[in-house]
């Protein structure tokens, strides 16, 4: 973990609060919360548990509350064993009451942070949070939102809710912006080992923030303000997004062309210098590349802008399941079949491989498209046994089974527990949109 000089806090100006603060906080002594126990929260309580401090979880889901303080995790990234001990130590624990804000020192707020259908934020969840903060905040408090939102939020929304209580921030209380970059099911980068962006409304606000971070977290990235910490999230997800829908439309362009979009990539992902490979899909899902972007959007229309590549990226990647499902359309077609009546086994719901996730995912739009145009539709995905759908709860079918009864195969998600090789040899027709496939040779194959 990072060390930091003793001196460090006191000599950024901070306050005798701030001095007694930074001081519980190197000797551990610091009572840590986390509000919102989600991808988020839980996995950076588990952290700060992990890291000698007494952590309590707010949450206002009751049962996420009673399966923390029963020891059971139901994130698929924290790992059931050591959260049970964590649990039992009494390091860990969870409620559902905010006034026990009252007892302690730091504070992450880590809820959702959704889209309207209009594409507007939706800061219901963080405006909640941030109310009761301001209710049960006290002297000697550090808070530091990580939910992704506009920039300007910490400074504009957060930080007079906190002040209006009578708070001097800087002084009595300390807020910082440090965004989350959780990406789950990643076996190499999580919680601990990937860089912690902070910024804080002032600079005693960014030492207090880093300090806290640097007990758990292998590396800390200081920055200058919350401005810049928010933008620096929307960045790397916008990147994301309008790189993808480049590589989205470059699929439909070489299937026009007859090429193979997959071997293009591949080659030229051989240039050392000056390229990065994004590869195309059925669309966008997670809870960050579908949203964010449109989170800078909103905020530069503000400024009187228009963020030309979000909304043009953004409407390629929507498009992407209706591309699917026209070379599902296709394929069924070229079997003297409609697409009315056929049955379509979808391969994979959750947003991407090896994962439990089907927020904002893409499978579940194809899904729709399929459905309404009058395919009979099941799926198999051995990470999500059951997915509310269309208003009705459907299940995971057992996947050779499906495959036998289906007309088409599609592939959604690659998960790697898939025998794919089974599946091309009793499939009628397989059309794959992640290049799932790759190397193996037959006419039942349709690519993206």
């Amino acid at each position: 973990m990072a060390t930091v000089c003793v001196n460090q806090v006191e000599t950024a100006g901070q306050s005798p609060i701030a001095a007694a603060l930074a001081d519980k906080v190197r000797r551990r002594t610091a009572r840590v919360g986390v509000i919102g126990l989600g991808y988020v929260g839980l996995p950076l309580a588990m952290e700060f548990a992990g890291a000698g401090f007494t952590v309590t979880g707010i949450d206002v889901q009751a049962g996420k509350v009673a399966a923390v303080n029963a020891g059971r995790s139901y994130i698929q990234d924290v790992d059931a064993e050591a959260f049970r001990a964590m649990v039992e130590s009494g390091r860990l624990r969870a409620t559902d009451d905010f006034a026990v804000i009252r007892e302690l020192d730091t504070l992450n707020i880590a809820v959702p942070t959704p889209l309207r259908k209009t594409k507007d934020p939706d800061m219901t969840y963080v405006v909640a949070a941030c109310e009761q903060v301001a209710r049960y905040a006290h002297p000697g408090l550090l808070v530091i939102l990580e939910s992704t939102t506009y920039p300007g939020t910490t400074d504009e929304l957060v930080l007079p809710m906190l002040e209006a209580a009578g708070l001097r921030v800087g002084v009595d209380v300390f807020l910082c912006f440090s965004p989350e970059r959780v990406d789950p099911g990643n076996p190499v980068y999580q919680t601990a080992n990937i860089p912690k962006v902070v910024g804080g409304v002032t600079p005693a606000c960014t030492e207090l923030g880093a300090l806290l971070y640097e007990q758990a977290l292998e590396k800390v990235v200081r920055v200058s303000s919350t401005k810049v910490a928010e933008m620096v999230k929307l960045l790397e997800n916008t990147f994301r997004m309008i790189n993808i829908g480049m590589v989205n439309e470059l699929a439909q362009q070489c299937e026009r062309m007859q090429v193979d979009v997959w071997e293009v990539i591949d080659a030229a992902a051989t240039k050392p210098f000056g390229f990065m490979p994004f590869y195309p899909g059925p669309g966008l899902g997670g809870h960050c590349i579908p949203i964010d972007p449109y989170y800078l959007s909103w905020k530069t229309r503000q400024t009187g802008m228009e963020a030309r590549f979000i909304e043009l990226a953004g409407a390629i990647n929507g498009q992407m399941p209706h591309f699917v499902v026209e070379k599902i359309q296709n394929a069924l077609n070229d079997q003297s079949k409609p697409l009315r009546g056929s049955r379509v086994l979808v391969m994979g719901v959750a947003y991407k491989r090896n994962i439990d996730d089907v927020r904002e995912s893409p499978a579940l739009d194809v899904m729709h498209v399929l459905q309404s145009r009058g395919a009979l539709v099941s799926y198999s995905d051995p990470f999500v046994p059951r997915i509310e759908f269309e208003g009705e709860l459907m299940e995971s079918v057992e996947l050779m089974a499906g495959v036998g009864e289906a007309d088409c195969v599609v592939i959604l998600t690659d998960h790697s527990e898939f025998p794919y090789g089974e599946v091309l040899e009793r499939a009628a027709v397989v059309v794959d949109t992640r290049n799932a496939l790759k190397g193996r040779v037959s006419a039942k194959i349709v690519k993206l």
